[in-house]
């Protein structure tokens, strides 16, 4: 009885699957089976047709060389390098291997800032003057050009005169950059804006202490107007970021000491406590010594 059984369920599956009397394949006629893949075929078609044209609009409001939307920042982002992870600069005078690394960084970061790269790539701009270069209408002034940022404006923090920026001596070279933020202009009153740095020694013991002595490369650690606006990575391919070297002449060996960049501006910038790098950064500073 068991076998008959299931001799009669093996030959429903076979007739479900192909029914010779009338010709159903999976419970379906030919005629059935083409109209629902015509069905799909339509729907899906319709669909693809869609996406590709809801992605077509979507980029023809999109700029190549600006974003068509902007969430743009109140207060540019400032970072250093060499830039450690934490945020710190920490080394022994009497071990090369210990600062070493900070050296290569530098090094590979101003690379492109060498005199002879900058005089090909770029032009001698105007100081103390907005380097503005605006569209003619629909006409693209593409292409735009750069302003060149000569690394021999860092001085003795440039790595030409000093190869180890000072940290072979124990008074390091830190050097400070706004981040990039397309169509910036950091001053309404035409004077440049400037970075400032304090340091103050984290021991309680020391909290009166007078900040060490700094210098500022260029003079009075200012960005030039000439450098802004930014217009974009791919409008400008050869911009070259203004940058501050701070370089730290007088400080007290084996101490720690926090260290607050920021940016100086008569548009004021806004500073908060809840971001650390907007308009400002703070790193730790030390420079042991036995």
């Amino acid at each position: 009885m068991a076998k008959d059984d299931e001799k009669k369920e093996s030959g429903e599956w076979k007739e479900f699957f192909w029914n010779p009397r009338t010709h159903e394949l999976l419970g379906r006629t030919a005629s059935s089976w083409g109209l629902i893949l015509l069905f799909y075929l339509i729907f899906y078609t319709f669909l693809a047709g869609m996406f590709c044209l809801t992605m077509y609009v979507m980029l023809m409001t999109l700029d190549d060389y600006k974003p068509t939307w902007q969430d743009r920042l109140a207060t540019p982002g400032m970072m250093i390098r060499p830039k450690g992870d934490p945020l710190e600069i920490v080394y022994n005078m009497d071990k090369t291997e210990s600062w070493d690394s900070y050296i290569q960084a530098l090094d590979n970061f101003l690379a492109p800032y060498n005199d002879s790269q900058q005089a090909v790539k770029n032009d001698a701009c105007i100081p103390d003057k907005y380097f503005l270069q605006e569209d003619s209408g629909e006409v693209r002034n593409n292409p735009k050009r750069s302003c060149q940022f000569n690394r021999t404006m860092l001085g003795s923090c440039s790595g030409l005169e000093d190869r180890t920026y000072g940290y072979q001596d124990g008074k390091p070279c830190v050097l400070i950059k706004l981040n990039r933020v397309i169509g910036l202009e950091p001053s309404k009153g035409g004077k440049s804006p400037f970075v400032s740095c304090s340091a103050k020694a984290q021991k309680m013991a020391q909290a009166n202490e007078t900040n060490p002595a700094v210098e500022y490369f260029p003079t009075n650690g200012t960005f030039n107007l000439m450098y802004y606006p930014y217009y974009g990575k791919r409008a400008q391919v050869n911009y070259s970021q203004p940058l501050v070297a701070v370089k730290f002449t007088e400080l007290t060996l084996n101490t720690d000491f926090n260290v607050e960049c920021k940016i100086n501006s008569d548009i004021q910038f806004k500073i908060s406590e809840r971001d650390k790098f907007a308009g400002r950064v703070i790193f730790k500073l030390r420079v042991n010594k036995v």
